[in-house]
């Protein structure tokens, strides 16, 4: 594949898998928010608060998760890490009261939130330099293909098993263990590093590159307002007030879901011709005409090609942030600020569904306008905002090893 070693293809595959299981566990919850509010009889409103908690704390697992990878390696705490929110999925299951059950998601959220970085570092430090666009654009393509997998079990599954038993179901990524075990080698970039016995102090980085930091917070909060702002809510969107069926709305989130991984490997792929910063800013700034058909339209045609453009464009416009990310920061920090500084930015996105919810209540439980404004406003904050930042396509990372000057962390 690509010219890959076996080494390289099965980190691709496991940090892929990683990142697709973790969001089918997340995006289970988005498909079941009515279901919920009617089983302990509070309105969605309400149990969007699961969904904001969930984001909240997901950086202290990026902190917790991450600085243990630095010091023990990316495989081994990638495992644990992925048993972790295996276990807190099925236990959510379980959960009596919306009170246990709000509980629950924020210790699910702790977990889910140290896979990014430590999956996205195993990748982009074992893929060759030259592929790392395209394994961007496909590793993060694993949170739509995770978003893809609970559309269709949701479809297939949710009136069979109720919403309890799709969170049994979301136990299924512990299953991934073995491979990892197996066919997983550690991170060789990792390797030198503890060789060389780098430091792998973050408070040092923080201090010396604090600008760049609070420049990829702010950056992050605006893209998880772009990918959470136009997902979280809108299967509630097309049951709610357009009244699709369960199975209308999983046809339509497979749909737009492919489209999403499409985006976010072609947009990926490219920015290694174009560059990092003009692939995320045509993508975004390309969603801006979408959203009269996404979110003003009627019928399951429109309304469907309307979503398929949409993501399309949004997550096209992620699929270069794992390479980006990886580029800017510091060589020993790669498992831990990148996803760090992604789960602070999901800190301040936190409030969305429940901001988009409180909007749509009072207008009429008008969703679609509730979304608009969002996404709107988001993909023109992040186009302004990379402007801003630097280009690091063609940063030697993997090939660099043993050449600090050229693995340096890029400035904003």
């Amino acid at each position: 594949m690509f010219g890959w070693t076996s080494r390289q293809r099965n980190v691709a595959i496991a940090s892929f898998l990683s990142w697709t299981l973790d969001a089918f566990d997340f995006f289970i919850l988005v498909f079941l928010l009515s279901d919920i509010a009617t089983a302990f009889h509070v309105d969605i409103k309400e149990v969007t608060l699961a969904i904001l908690l969930t984001l909240a704390v997901r950086p202290i697992g990026a902190l917790v998760f991450g600085r243990a990878a630095e010091k023990y390696g990316r495989k081994p705490v990638l495992m644990v890490n992925i048993a972790c929110f295996s276990v807190f999925e099925l236990c959510t299951a379980a959960a009596p009261s919306l009170t246990v059950f709000l509980i629950l998601r924020v210790i699910y959220g702790v977990a889910m939130g140290g896979v990014w970085g430590v999956a996205s570092s195993l990748a982009m430090e074992t893929i060759p330099d030259r592929s790392r666009g395209m394994m961007s654009g496909i590793f993060q393509a694993g949170y739509p293909f995770g978003y893809l997998l609970a559309a269709v079990v949701y479809g297939l599954f949710s009136e069979m098993v109720g919403w309890r038993g799709m969170f049994v179901i979301g136990a299924v990524p512990i299953f991934l263990l073995p491979f990892i075990w197996f066919k997983v080698q550690e991170s060789p970039v990792w390797l030198a590093a503890r060789e060389r016995k780098e430091s792998t102090a973050l408070l040092p980085v923080l201090k010396s590159h604090w600008k760049l930091c609070v420049y990829l917070v702010v950056l992050m909060a605006a893209f998880n307002f772009f990918s959470h702002g136009t997902q979280d809510l809108y299967p509630s969107f097309l049951k709610v007030q357009h009244g699709f069926d369960a199975h209308t709305v999983s046809l339509i989130a497979i749909g737009y879901t492919i489209a999403s991984i499409i985006g976010g490997i072609f947009f990926g792929t490219l920015s290694e011709k174009i560059g990092r910063k003009k692939a995320i800013i045509i993508a975004a700034l390309l969603s801006l005409p979408v959203i009269p058909l996404w979110a003003f339209s009627s019928g399951t045609w429109t309304i469907g090609l309307g979503a398929f453009l949409m993501q399309f464009m949004v997550q096209g416009a992620w699929g270069v942030v794992p390479s980006y990310l990886t580029e800017l920061v510091p060589a020993n920090t790669r498992a831990v600020l990148p996803g760090f500084v992604y789960q602070l930015g999901n800190l301040l996105a936190s409030v969305n569904a429940t901001l988009q919810a409180g909007i749509a209540e009072s207008h009429g439980h008008n969703y679609g306008l509730a979304m608009a404004i969002v996404a709107g406003t988001v993909a023109i904050v992040i186009s302004v905002l990379v402007a801003f930042g630097r280009d690091t396509r063609g940063k030697a990372i993997t090939g660099a090893i043993n050449n600090q000057r050229t693995d340096q962390p890029a400035k904003v």
